[in-house]
């Protein structure tokens, strides 16, 4: 506390991301990074941009993002004027919060999402309110329908949630935007890479017959650039002016060099997201059954993470036991899931070391 504080400064409860210790020999499976490294390609863009001398880092980026803008759009099937991007989808997230978000009705979202919501909604003055998840852990549409379009400023939800994982169906996502026309709906889909094998169930083919509908996405989790923070997003060009007015007024230039030659080269290298997303699939199938197999109940993840609780143990316990053997997961104290971990889907040689972990402290 301080009184050189602007008072809104006091009333905040900044949000507490996901711990970063720097142990060695550590098995880190708290905060969801990718366990493969990126695409080749995005070091040899890199290279290329850097060259001999980085002499090219004496001049300021391009503050559209026009090359990453395009990558998205390629990838995607959408014109480039459809797309936002910025650094990380966080910061995405924040100008979705304060340009899309706020009106004289509250905002939606679910009692058990990102925490990081209400912390938003804080530092903006956002009226909000939380919709409770099912018994199941699943968002429930008609909950939200429920409310009244009269009573619903705007929508906003994880798809996968986290730290559920748990899916929504792209049908319910487009039944509550067309009972909401006069609202905007945010699906923030930082995970839905590992959604599906063949078919990626993102609601990016919603936006074309929903203009209410805003999509996010971040290279942090499919694409292993959580080191280079890259976000975007995609809707009509109405909700992505509305972005940029917002980014143009706090800073113009959120992407580096460095960050959109890296980010684009991995947009386009389908072959090798395809191949790393798939391995990380397999693995968390087969978490899941390991878990299982040791008495856990493991929520349908689509995630890659699990969130699995096991009915004897204190979930706190398991974490500092595992904690003990230097391998760290993810347990969150609120109502409701306080007997759950968040397990990062890592290697198939970690995920081994966790459960072999697991097995001789339940022993």
């Amino acid at each position: 506390m301080s009184r050189f504080w602007s008072p809104v400064v006091h009333d905040l409860t900044p949000y507490v991301p996901g711990e970063q210790p720097k142990l060695a020999n550590l098995v880190k499976l708290n905060t969801n990074e990718n366990p493969y490294p990126p695409s080749p390609r995005v070091l040899e863009a890199i290279r290329d941009e850097l060259g001999e001398s980085a002499d090219s880092l004496k001049l300021y980026p391009d503050p559209t993002g026009s090359q990453l803008k395009a990558a998205v759009g390629r990838h995607f099937g959408v014109p480039p004027e459809w797309v936002f991007v910025g650094n990380s989808s966080d910061e995405v997230l924040a100008h979705t919060f304060q340009a899309l978000l706020k009106h004289d009705k509250p905002l939606l979202f679910p009692d058990i999402s990102y925490s990081f919501y209400p912390v938003y909604c804080g530092l903006y003055g956002i009226d909000y309110e939380t919709v409770a998840l099912d018994e199941d852990f699943a968002i429930c549409v008609d909950d939200y329908l429920a409310r009244g379009a009269a009573k619903v400023g705007a929508v906003i939800f994880p798809n996968p949630n986290a730290p559920t994982g748990r899916l929504l169906p792209l049908a319910d996502i487009a039944r509550l935007a067309a009972a909401l026309p006069d609202s905007p709906i945010v699906i923030d889909e930082a995970y839905v890479d590992f959604g599906g094998l063949d078919v990626i169930p993102t609601a990016v083919g919603l936006v074309k017959q929903h203009p209410n509908i805003l999509v996010t996405q971040t290279l942090s989790k499919s694409r292993s650039l959580a080191g280079l923070r890259v976000g975007y997003a995609i809707g009509q060009p109405e909700l992505i002016e509305a972005l940029t007015r917002v980014k143009d007024s706090f800073n113009s230039y959120p992407l580096d060099r460095l960050a959109i030659v890296g980010a684009s080269a991995a947009m386009d290298d389908a072959d090798y997201f395809d191949q790393t997303r798939r391995h990380v699939i397999a693995s968390r199938d087969a978490l899941s059954n390991g878990l299982a197999a040791l008495g856990f109940s493991v929520l349908p993840s689509a995630a890659n993470f699990v969130f699995a609780r096991h009915p004897a143990r204190d979930a706190a316990a398991l974490a500092a036991a595992l904690r003990e053997r230097s391998i760290i997961v993810r347990h969150f104290k609120a109502a409701r899931i306080d007997q759950f971990l968040r397990i990062t889907v890592g290697t198939d040689v970690q995920c081994r070391l966790l459960l072999d972990a697991l097995k001789e402290i339940l022993a």
